[in-house]
């Protein structure tokens, strides 16, 4: 998976969350409107319509909690990969005459230690470059999907 299609997958979840909101803003004008003309029940609808609301804030706090739990999960193996020297069987060591480049296309020497054809560092091949995409600098930055603290924000106060 490459950083393009996370990047994607978080812009298809972040557009997710607001229609979830636009949809319950919706329905929360419509039941202040009947409030406003008098219906006895909008009242309590809305009520409900606030939990609803705040059930769907506490499920965006997980999900966001969860995105930088994997996203932090991936960086310290990137990192940690990083730090240590290759693992090789004995015998299997590369020749000093080796050139790197020869002892790569034989599955040898790679750089990053036991990770790097992994992770290759902050981004290689498995991870697509995940570091330094789009979601990981949200992450990084503390972004996430406040739509719901939002939306309650915007309708019930």
């Amino acid at each position: 998976m490459d950083t393009q299609t996370i990047d994607q997958e978080y812009e298809k979840l972040q557009g997710e969350f607001q229609e979830v909101a636009t949809t319950v803003k919706g329905l929360a004008d419509k039941m202040q409107a009947a409030q406003k003309a008098g219906d006895a029940n909008a009242a309590a609808w809305l009520a409900d319509l606030e939990l609803i609301a705040k059930d769907i804030d506490e499920e965006q706090t997980q999900a966001k909690v969860l995105l930088l739990a994997i996203h932090a999960f991936i960086k310290d193996a990137a990192a940690e990969a990083e730090e240590h020297p290759p693992l090789y069987a004995p015998g299997h060591e590369p020749q000093p005459e080796q050139a790197p480049q020869q002892a790569q296309q034989q599955g040898y020497g790679r750089p990053h230690g036991l990770f790097g054809g992994m992770f290759g560092g902050m981004g290689g091949p498995m991870m697509g470059g995940y570091m330094g995409g789009g979601f990981a600098q949200a992450m990084e930055m503390g972004a996430g999907m406040s739509l719901g603290a939002d939306l309650i924000g915007s309708i019930f106060r």
